[in-house]
């Protein structure tokens, strides 16, 4: 049944309870600081489920708060359990692959800093890109002087890969 016919009571719940967040099908690679942000989030979790243990018990707001708390700690337990670190001194400096900020002028001059990181750490607006994001996948295995062609629905961009950095984390 469509999603968008499907009661919910007042409080924005689904009477049969939160879906669980989708969790990707995608080896679950992560930057040093990846690693660190998906620590820190699990401990933000659970010292907010901590907080609305007990008033949650009498309270419908805060059971519901605790619900969606519980939901995000499950999902980002898992992904720190599933976690694949990878090391940055290995990986190869003239070559883009995870990790990499890649410095990429487009056709008009504009030059933009990318670096390609885990699905979870990822934040376009920030030049942070998702390995499995279309943009990640043009840029990876390019070398310095390459010129890629990115394809986006909006239309077709050329990148010539300017530099290639491995950030110390």
């Amino acid at each position: 049944m469509n999603r968008a016919f499907v009661k919910e009571p007042d409080g924005g719940v689904p009477e049969e309870g939160l879906p669980e967040r989708q969790v990707s099908d995608n080896p679950n690679y992560v930057t040093p600081s990846g690693l660190r942000q998906l620590e820190r989030k699990v401990g933000e979790l659970e010292e907010r489920r901590l907080e609305l243990r007990e008033p949650a018990e009498d309270d419908g707001l805060a059971r519901e708060q605790l619900d969606f708390v519980d939901r995000d700690l499950r999902y980002f337990t898992l992904r720190l359990e599933s976690a694949i670190p990878v090391d940055m001194s290995r990986q190869p400096r003239r070559m883009v692959k995870f990790g990499a900020a890649v410095t990429v002028k487009e056709g008009g001059g504009a030059t933009r800093i990318f670096r390609i990181v885990g699905e979870d750490e990822a934040d376009p607006n920030n030049g942070l890109l998702s390995y499995v994001s279309p943009l990640a996948e043009t840029l990876l295995d390019a070398r310095v002087g390459a010129t890629v062609r990115w394809r986006r629905p909006a239309g077709d961009r050329q990148l010539t890969i300017e530099a290639i950095d491995y950030p110390a984390e």
